[in-house]
This record gives structure tokens, C-alpha cells and sequence, in this order.
């Protein structure tokens, strides 16, 4: 094919084929126009498709671009609104939320996660990362679901309890109603979160100060009730109830002031007596009422600043009757003064009879001291003077029972001598006990003090006794601590022992046995005699360590003595500053023990002379 141009100056395109089976060519031309007529329809409708296709294009993306602004401009107040809300939302502590019951999801706004201290999340909340957020006590949200499915709920408005971020509990309230899209759609739960603990707090602490309120006043005395400003109760307190004598509906809060009194069953008021000791205070008063038993009662009552008013009544009977007794006692005495004045003449002329009594007391007093020292003064006279005749019986009675001049003859003039002697030997022993006893009350016994080894004295004391032990067949043992010393008089310690041991082996019957102990406790010696003898009777322990006092009389009297052994041993013992403890039972012996002090502070009675005890060895305690 080859362009050619015709004679009338058209553009054509024309070819040439030549035959092979004879000889000759064809030749075939055709016009541009005719060759391009159909292009030309296909391009113009390919340009027409084209420029529409563009042109929607174009508004398509017009209408994109002029949507995407459209969308960001709400998405801005979208964003804003949403900004708003939330904040409102914080600001007011609650949140919104969006439960779907069926899926058992929720959503939550902002608010309820800064509400629950935990940072937002887009993500839709689980039951299980629910449920682990409401406290135990408050129920569980699958029965919650449950039953507003169930029972056809279009509302809910509880109160419960969730766990905030950092461990605590909030109260929230959960106000909500179940929406549906439309017909077979799922229930959602739609509705407001709202933060009441310190409503909550404040309930509690109202409710604590109303407990602690009441406390208070039904622990006074006094009768309370508050009326408000329409003259309703408010409160009162038990004794304002008994007062009045009110039924239980009757003091009902917001009941009337009318309908309270009329349910009193008592007569309230019978008479007023005003009290003006203080000017009034504006919108008070104070007086005082008398009811009708008979009871008195101070009422105070005060306005309060929303117009209601406060009373308090008082029981003043007591008072009442008190000053009715002090003005009856008043007059009593008033005519009492006159008696008082006779009685004080009268008076006055005992007083002198009694100070001539005291006079004549003190000289009786004077003389009965006096008569005591004379007494002494005798008994150590008579001592003195009885023991010369008492050591020539026992010496010429000792030298014929020792047949020095040769034999006395009948044998019954032996067993006559050895009584003598024994007789003498006991009576001289008396006497020296009375004489010891006599010097101790006359303050003329002084103690020659010395370093003193109290195994020493106690063995020294044993020895003595144990003859006489031995005849009645009863055991002598002692428990020494070795190597204890004090300070006292050697012949006063020897003497407190023997008297205590002779009264041990008196009083222990045959096979007894008689312990003698000796300690040192801390400052002090402790001295200790023990037997099995008869015991002592409680009722005589206190009278033991008197002078001339035996538990037994002259009458049933078993055992020879002059009852003053122990009072010389209690003696000897306060004047080295010591005291004796006696512990008794009849019929399991006795146990006295006497406290020495190591380093005695001698009484009054053993100071001044240092001279040592005249030794008497004549003659046994």
C-alpha cells in the first residue's frame, strides 16, 4: 500500500497485485476520507466516552475532596464535643458507658477510666475484666445481666462498689435503661456512672454523729427534745419520754408539738415560777415548773437559727426537797441556838469537871508507875534476898545427898535430900527468871557486845540440854550454816536458846525429837527451834512471849514454870534489835524462829552500860 496523491489533489492510498497464472496487474486506489471515515466515527465516539468518563471522574473527586473536608470539619467538633463532654464528665465524677447484654461487652467513656484511675482504652471491657473490679459484697454482674434479661427490665439505678487503680473502693451508682436498634435486635444498657463516695462518707458520718448524737444525750440527766420551725419533733431523748410519760408513737420525728402533748398521759404544767437571776437572752428563757406528782423541773429554752427551739428540762426535786429541808433545818436550829447556849454553860462546867479528872489521872498514872517500879524494885529484892537461904539448901542438901560426913542412914532420907535439891534447884531457877525479868522491864539490862559464833553458842546450848533430852528419850539435832558470825552478847544469845530449848523438850513427849537450825539470810541470822511436841492452840499463839503467861492454868496445868522463859527470850531478842515469829499446830508441834540482825541497832533499853551479863552457872533457864 502506498500514499498517492489523485489529480484532483485528494490523498489516496492505492496497491498493486500482479497475476502469476497470466500476464497484467490490477491496480486499486481508495480516498484517505473513505479510508479514514470509520476511524474517524470510532475515534470521536472514544473521544466522547473519554471526556465524559473524565468529566464524572472529576466530580467524584470533587465531591471526595469536598466530603473529606466536610468529614474532618465534623470529626474537629466531633473531637471537641467529645473533649467537652468528658471534661463536664470528669468534672462532675461520672462516666458513660454502653453495656451489651448479649456479648456480655461494655464500652466506657474517658471519664469512667480517670474515674477508676485507670489509663482510657478504645477496646471494648469483658465480663471477667469486669466482674474483677466490683467488690464480692455487691453482687455478680452475670445474675445482674441475668435477670434484667429475664424479667423484661427497662431500667436499672443500683449502687455498688468498684476497686480504683490504686487498691481502694468507690461507690458508684449505675442509672441506666435497655435500648433496642429495632425488632430482634440485642439489648444494650445505655447510662450514667456517677461517683457517690463521698456521699457515701458523708452519709456514714452523718450517721456516725447522729448515733453519737443521740448517745450523748440519752446519757445526761437532763430531759432534751428539738422542735423545728413548724413545731415538728425532731428528737428527744428517753428521759424527756419518761417525763411526760409518752407513748412511742408519740415521739415520732415530724410529729406535731398539739399531737405530742395531747399523747402525754400525765398533767404536764401546774405551776411556773419564773428564774431572774440573769437578764434574758433574746429568744430565751429559763424557768423553773412543778408537775403534778409533785416533781420539780429547771426548763431552758433556746431558739434556734432556722426558727425552731431547743428545751432542756432539769430534775431539781432533789434541790427542791433539799431547800425545803435546809430552811425546816434552819428553823430547828434556830431553835436550837437557845439549847446550844444552856448546853454551853453546861458544857463549860464539864470541861473543868474533866480537867480536875485529868489532874487526878495523871496522879493516878504517877502513883500506878510508881507502884510498877516498886514492884520490880521487891521482886529483884526478894530475888536477891531468896537466893542467899535457896544456895546454902541446895549446898548442904548437895553434901548430904553426897554423904560427905559420912552415911545419913535410912535410905528414904536420900530420896528426901534429892528432892530438896531438885526443889531448890527449880525455885532458885524462878527466882533468877523473875530477877532477869525485872532488871529487862527496869531498863537496867545492858548487853556486852561482841563478835559471836552461833555454832558455838548453839552446840554450847545442846550440850546443856541434852541430859535432860535424854531422860525423856527425846532426839536434840541441829543444821548449822558454818562460819556465821554476829555481833551481840554471847550470854543473852545463850540464854534465849536454852529458855527455848527447855520449853521444846517440856513440851515433847517421849521418842520426840527437838531440831535446832541456824542460817544467814542476806543481813540478818535466822535461828530456828522445831519439836514434835502438843502444839499450841491458835487462840493462845498471841498471847505466848507475855510475862507469867502459860497456854495452861494453875488448874490443868501438866508441866512445872513460871511462864516468863519466852518473855526473857522475846526480850533479850528486841533488845539485840531482832524480833521472834511462834508457828504452831496441836498435836504437830511448834516452830519459833527469831530474826537477829549480824550488825544490830540496839532499842533505847540496851544502850549506855557495856557491862556483860553476870554468868550464872548455879543453876539451868
Amino acid at each position: 500500500v502506498m500514499p498517492i496523491r489523485l489529480s484532483d489533489g485528494r490523498h489516496a492510498f492505492a496497491t498493486v497485485r500482479q497475476f502469476t497464472s497470466a500476464p497484467g496487474m490490477v491496480a486499486l486506489y481508495q480516498t484517505a476520507d473513505v479510508t479514514f471515515a470509520e476511524w474517524r466515527r470510532d475515534l470521536a465516539a472514544n473521544t466522547v466516552m473519554v471526556v465524559c468518563t473524565s468529566g464524572v471522574i472529576l466530580v467524584l473527586a470533587y465531591a471526595f475532596f469536598a466530603q473529606s473536608g466536610r468529614a474532618r470539619i465534623a470529626d474537629r467538633i466531633y473531637a471537641a464535643a467529645r473533649g467537652r463532654i468528658d471534661t463536664a464528665l470528669i468534672r462532675g465524677r461520672c462516666g458513660l458507658f454502653d453495656w451489651d447484654l448479649a456479648r456480655g461487652r461494655m464500652f466506657w467513656t474517658e471519664s469512667m477510666y480517670r474515674m477508676l484511675g485507670q489509663p482510657p482504652r478504645d477496646d471494648l471491657i469483658g465480663f471477667k475484666d469486669l466482674q474483677g473490679l466490683v467488690h464480692p459484697d455487691d453482687g455478680d454482674l452475670y445474675e445482674l445481666a441475668g435477670a434484667l434479661l429475664s424479667e423484661d427490665a427497662a431500667s436499672l439505678d443500683r449502687v455498688l462498689r468498684m476497686r480504683h487503680a490504686d487498691g481502694r473502693w468507690i461507690w458508684l451508682r449505675l442509672r441506666a435503661e435497655i435500648v433496642r436498634d429495632g425488632p430482634g435486635a440485642a439489648p444494650h444498657l445505655i447510662g450514667i456512672a456517677l461517683d457517690v463516695t463521698e456521699q457515701k462518707l458523708f452519709a456514714e458520718r452523718t450517721e456516725t454523729a447522729d448515733l453519737r448524737l443521740r448517745d450523748a444525750l440519752e446519757t445526761v440527766s437532763e430531759a432534751f427534745v428539738l422542735w423545728d420551725a413548724e413545731n415538728r419533733l425532731v428528737m428527744c431523748n428517753s428521759k424527756y419520754q419518761q417525763l411526760h410519760d409518752l407513748p412511742d408513737i408519740a415521739i415520732q420525728p415530724g410529729t406535731h408539738y398539739v399531737d405530742v402533748m395531747r399523747g402525754a398521759r400525765r398533767p404536764i404544767l401546774v405551776d411556773n415560777e419564773g428564774i431572774q437571776d440573769a437578764p434574758p437572752e433574746e429568744g430565751a428563757r429559763s424557768y423553773e415548773a412543778r408537775l403534778g406528782d409533785g416533781r420539780w423541773l429547771q426548763i431552758n429554752e433556746r431558739r434556734t437559727k432556722d426558727g425552731g427551739f431547743v428545751s432542756v428540762g432539769t430534775d431539781i426535786t432533789a434541790l427542791k426537797q433539799h431547800e425545803e429541808r435546809l430552811i425546816e433545818d434552819e428553823r430547828k436550829m434556830r431553835a436550837s441556838v437557845a439549847d446550844l447556849q444552856a448546853e454551853r454553860q453546861k458544857a463549860e462546867t464539864q470541861k473543868r469537871q474533866l480537867a480536875d479528872l485529868a489532874r487526878k489521872y495523871g496522879d493516878e498514872k504517877t502513883r500506878a508507875e510508881e507502884a510498877n517500879r516498886a514492884k520490880s524494885e521487891f521482886l529483884a529484892n526478894m530475888s536477891h534476898e531468896l537466893r542467899t537461904p535457896l544456895n546454902a539448901i541446895i549446898g548442904f542438901s548437895e553434901m548430904m545427898q553426897s554423904q560427905v560426913f559420912g552415911p545419913i542412914g535410912a535410905p528414904k532420907y536420900e530420896e528426901y535430900c534429892r528432892d530438896i535439891l531438885h526443889s531448890g534447884q527449880y525455885l532458885l531457877g524462878v527466882i533468877n527468871d523473875i530477877l532477869d525479868m525485872s532488871r529487862i522491864e527496869a531498863g537496867q539490862l545492858a548487853l556486852s557486845l561482841e563478835l559471836v559464833d552461833v555454832g558455838e553458842v548453839v552446840d554450847e546450848s545442846t550440850r546443856i540440854m541434852t541430859p535432860t533430852a535424854s531422860e525423856k528419850h527425846v532426839t536434840v539435832a541441829t543444821a548449822i550454816q558454818p562460819r556465821m558470825n554476829l555481833i551481840g552478847d554471847r550470854r543473852a544469845m545463850k540464854q534465849i536458846l536454852l529458855n527455848l530449848l527447855s520449853n521444846a523438850v517440856k513440851f515433847t513427849p517421849e521418842r520426840g525429837t527437838v531440831t535446832v537450825t541456824a542460817r544467814a539470810d542476806e543481813d540478818t541470822a535466822v535461828i530456828s527451834v522445831v519439836d514434835t511436841g502438843i502444839g499450841i492452840a491458835k487462840r493462845e499463839l498471841a498471847r505466848l512471849g507475855q510475862p507469867f503467861v502459860q497456854v495452861e492454868n494453875q488448874f490443868t496445868k501438866t508441866h512445872k514454870g513460871s511462864g516468863l522463859g519466852l518473855a526473857i527470850a522475846r526480850s533479850l531478842t528486841q533488845l539485840h534489835g531482832g524480833h521472834m515469829e511462834i508457828q504452831s499446830e496441836v498435836g504437830i508441834g511448834t516452830t519459833i524462829t527469831v530474826y537477829l540482825p549480824r550488825d544490830p541497832v540496839l532499842s533505847p533499853k540496851a544502850e549506855g552500860s557495856r557491862s556483860a551479863l553476870a554468868p550464872r552457872t548455879d543453876a539451868p533457864v
